[in-house]
């Protein structure tokens, strides 16, 4: 026999709840001062600008990249805060080279920490070289055989690798076999020499025109690092000759905790930090270890230094949170191993789970129209 039900509530004559509903409010979110949405309307947009204004007021991701902005506005606009932008991932083959460069000349970056591969592929277009789309019907090792480097749906052609290892090998003799060399020193020459020849825009020629330090904190996973790597072999082969050498005796004498050091002491020096990151993994990581790092230094060693913790956090990354990676770690992650303010104590953060080649352009360029917009 089925279990008898009580029938559902029903409201009384005078329309109250019934008893049982009685202790509900149903209140209205005006009264309390909620923010309240509104429908997007495609046609009262203008600019950039206006339509991320405008998706800060909708839902989902929408709301996610107009709250973004908002956020790269006030940490770029902020005179204390020193904005730390990581990179990860095939941007500059990916086209977005120019949306690095303009940022920094925008003054929405202070400092960059990077993927090698990132910088050689953008020393690619910084020269004047091209990337092309991949051909249909061409399969992988065909590629191969005609000198293609195949990212994604992307083309990096061999020819154009060996034509920035010239540009490489000048930034190594001038810094001198001797020197000890880090990722910072190399990339401000190779800047440099960007500057001297006025071939194009480009992302390590920015830099170096802006005061903008690079810092690639796994250097040898990059086309650069074998590039330097061969040069240190190649002075040996010239100093010693061929025969009994053996060519993996000879590293280039690079040093990675000269960036650590650099990077720490910029870091320390500022009043407020800012990070502003597209994807994750070494990059991202590298330049938030800074706070864990001076902590280590001060239980370990009784040293009196405030340890920095980055005020603002900005990502653009579709790793998500549950895969465990350093891509997708939170920010509120973060906060717990001394790496950034908690949101109660002024932190903010906003994430971005999105393609960056897709949502990275559309927020530089409604920032930048708000700060033209200020500047007039």
């Amino acid at each position: 026999m089925a279990a008898e039900m009580d029938p559902p509530p029903e409201a009384t004559p005078d329309g109250t709840p019934p008893p049982e509903q009685a202790g509900r409010e149903l209140r209205d979110g005006s009264d309390e001062g909620l923010e309240p949405l509104a429908p997007l309307d495609p046609e009262s947009t203008d600019s950039c600008s206006a339509l991320l204004e405008a998706m800060s007021r909708t839902a989902f991701g929408g709301r996610r990249l107009g709250e973004a902005a908002d956020l790269l506005h006030d940490m770029t606009v902020d005179p204390d805060c020193h904005v730390v932008c990581t990179l990860s991932g095939a941007m500059t083959i990916g086209k977005m080279g120019l949306v690095i460069t303009r940022m920094i000349e925008r003054g929405m970056i202070d400092t960059i920490v990077s993927t090698g591969a990132l910088m050689a592929h953008g020393l690619t277009e910084a020269i004047g070289l091209t990337h092309y789309k991949v051909p249909r019907g061409r399969s992988d090792a065909e590629l191969f055989q005609e000198g293609y480097n195949r990212v994604y749906d992307t083309l990096e052609m061999e020819l154009n690798l060996n034509t920035v290892e010239r540009t490489v090998h000048a930034a190594l003799e001038a810094l001198g076999p001797g020197s000890p060399i880090s990722s910072e020193r190399f990339c401000r020459e190779v800047g440099r020499i960007l500057s001297e020849r006025d071939e194009g825009p480009g992302v390590l020629r920015a830099a170096y025109e802006r005061g903008v330090s690079v810092y690639i904190p796994a250097f040898t996973d990059s086309e650069i690092g074998l590039d330097m790597a061969t040069w240190a072999i190649g002075r040996a082969v010239n100093e010693r000759g061929r025969d009994g050498l053996d060519i993996f005796d000879f590293p280039p004498p690079f040093n990675p905790f000269l960036d650590l050091s650099s990077f720490a002491k910029r870091m320390v020096a500022q009043e407020r930090l800012g990070i502003f990151t597209v994807g994750g993994g070494v990059p991202r990581n590298w330049a938030q270890q800074v706070g864990p790092f001076l902590d280590i230094i001060d239980h370990r060693l009784d040293f009196d230094i405030k340890p920095p913790r980055y005020h603002y956090g900005l990502r653009i990354c579709p790793e998500p949170a549950h895969w465990g990676g350093l891509s997708g770690c939170t920010y509120s992650e973060g906060i717990s191993w001394g790496k950034f303010v908690p949101e109660d104590e002024g932190g903010r953060y906003a994430e971005v789970h999105a393609d960056a080649t897709v949502a990275w352009p559309l927020l530089v360029r409604g920032v930048i129209e708000r700060l033209d917009a200020a500047a007039r």
